[in-house]
């Protein structure tokens, strides 16, 4: 048994970018919807704010989703291929 030293750098290398990416734009949902709480160090608007956590959100929803597609996908054609 060998191990292919390339493929397993190249899927840790993109499970970390891809772990870096997803906590990032969760922040940034934080972020914006801190911006509907009324204080004077807001420097986005609560609807600006809004929309960016909302946009942040439904970005990570479609990275976890589109992660869910392939190993279902691979899953099933494992089980009926």
């Amino acid at each position: 048994m060998t191990i292919n030293w390339g493929a397993l750098l190249l899927v840790a290398g993109v499970s970390l970018a891809v772990t870096v990416i997803v906590v990032a734009l969760v922040a940034f949902a934080m972020v914006g919807f801190s911006a509907r709480e009324s204080g004077p160090q807001s420097a986005l608007s609560p609807a600006a704010g809004t929309a960016v956590g909302y946009a942040c959100l439904a970005v990570v929803t479609l990275i976890v989703l589109f992660g869910l597609g392939i190993v279902a996908k691979d899953v099933l054609a494992h089980l009926f291929g």
